[in-house]
């Protein structure tokens, strides 16, 4: 979705170049594109009317800033909207609410397949890193095959305790949510996440099965999570769900994936209910808090520089950057082990393209126009720079023809990897002496020259 309406809306401001304000009658067209592109999307049609009618208003009564043109004030209006769209309603915690006598219960309920226990593992790594809570994990689905140790195999990666049922709970959901809560009273959890049952689809049986475990352990949230893929099935999912379980938040899963972005637009306006949570990525550490001005700017092809900075904190060790900052910035050159160690950290943040699809949608497509990203050209990189000795990462200059042979060996590539992984090398070597001695400004030009950046500093004329 977010490519479709990006584009639309890039050919309206252009053909609104030399018109003075919006009316009604210039918009016509704009609203039209923005309608197909969200129809196109799975957005519930009900939500596409009022939202239109919405912008529809709001474009008419904007003020234009002498600053923009009527076509950028268009799409200002169109990501506000977006965003009130998504946001909780006032009065409403965006947050998770853990505002309870100890221990909080957590209900996860969901169709099987929208990536509910997944969720609910990622969900603990959340609570427990961001909030030093003690979490313990409830595996109360008792009919899917393997759900339980599934649920105990994610409690151990991610470094919290998961409950065993005792023998007269087993095949018992609610017995075994209710023994799970009054088990962990006494050795003060801060947290109980309840993992309960899926369907393929809507059932009576799953629906009182997950209103009687409510009923026992009275959660302080009962969060839904859906598949942002399902388009307007994840609405009428939603509204059975809510009309059974009162649902406190919902979760949208798989925004990584070719979702057409339907569901963030729709469930939220249907149920009334907060997104509280989103899967970005099929790992562990992929829930983040759900923010509707950075999902509004994502689906315009703005970006969501917010998540770049924040993933970017998360993964970057601050002592080992400061003491490169301070290393170039004194002239000392920069080493093959500070360029595998720059490497290292781009991957802990999940590569070049996790970053890319953070960034604006122009500079997405320049990237794309100019080669891509291949992820494996990274790891072949990285495998290059291992099989050089200490000495040879800090003086590549000894790195000749047997050398390379040795280090190709080593790596399993052909000599020529070796050479090129050498000229990038130097290549970022000339780029570091260009910031110790004129600053950002000469980075940025610099960057024209690497392979799959090239042709961005003339494109973008605020890296110049």
């Amino acid at each position: 979705m977010a490519n479709q309406l990006t584009d639309r809306l890039a050919r309206f401001v252009k053909a609104m170049r030399g018109e003075a304000r919006l009316t009604e009658a210039n918009i016509q067209e704009a609203l039209r594109e923005v309608r197909l592109a969200l129809i196109e999307a799975d957005v519930a049609l009900p939500v596409v009317k009022a939202f239109i009618e919405r912008v529809k208003q709001a474009a008419l009564g904007a003020e234009v800033a002498t600053s923009l043109t009527p076509g950028q004030a268009f799409v200002g209006v169109v990501h506000r909207e977006l965003a009130r769209l998504m946001s909780p309603a006032d009065g409403q915690n965006a947050a998770i609410n853990l505002a309870a006598q100890p221990p909080a219960v957590i209900l996860m309920a969901g169709l099987q397949g929208s990536g509910k226990t997944t969720t609910t593992g990622k969900l603990a790594r959340k609570l427990k890193l961001e909030q030093k809570k003690k979490v313990l994990l409830v595996p109360c689905d008792v009919h899917r095959p393997a759900a339980a140790e599934q649920l105990r195999t994610l409690a151990q990666a991610v470094g919290v305790d998961c409950y065993i049922p005792e023998p007269a709970e087993a095949g018992n959901a609610v017995a075994i949510a209710r023994g799970a809560v009054a088990w962990a009273k006494p050795r003060y959890y801060d947290v109980v996440i309840v993992d309960t049952a899926g369907r393929l689809a809507i059932d009576e049986a799953m629906m009182q099965e997950a209103r009687a475990i409510a009923e026992a352990v009275r959660p302080v949230e009962t969060l839904f999570v859906v598949d942002a893929m399902l388009g307007q099935d994840a609405v009428a999912t939603a509204r059975a769900f809510h009309e059974r379980l009162d649902l406190t938040g919902i979760v949208l899963t798989k925004l990584d994936g070719d979702a057409r972005g339907g569901a963030a637009l729709s469930v939220r306006e249907v149920t009334g209910v907060p997104i509280k949570l989103a899967g970005v990525s099929e790992k562990l550490d992929g829930l983040e808090d759900f923010r509707a001005e950075q999902m509004a700017g994502r689906i315009l092809g703005m970006g969501d520089i917010v998540a770049l900075v924040e993933s970017t904190a998360k993964a970057v060790d601050v002592e080992k950057a400061r003491a490169l900052a301070e290393k170039v910035k004194r002239g000392k050159t920069f080493t093959l082990e500070d360029f595998r160690e720059q490497i290292v950290q781009m991957k802990s943040m999940g590569g070049l393209d996790s970053l890319l699809e953070k960034l604006p949608h122009e500079i997405q497509q320049a990237a794309a126009r100019s080669g891509g990203v291949d992820p494996k050209q990274i790891n072949r990189m990285e495998g290059i720079i291992c099989s050089m000795t200490p000495e040879e990462r800090r003086k590549p200059d000894l790195i000749k023809a047997s050398r390379k042979r040795r280090i190709a060996a080593g790596a399993g590539v052909p000599v020529q990897e070796v050479n090129r992984l050498l000229n990038q090398f130097e290549q970022t070597q000339t780029m570091m002496k260009k910031f110790s001695q004129g600053g950002m400004g000469k980075l940025m030009r610099g960057l024209g020259g690497l392979s799959g950046m090239r042709g961005l500093s003339g494109r973008f004329p605020g890296l110049k």
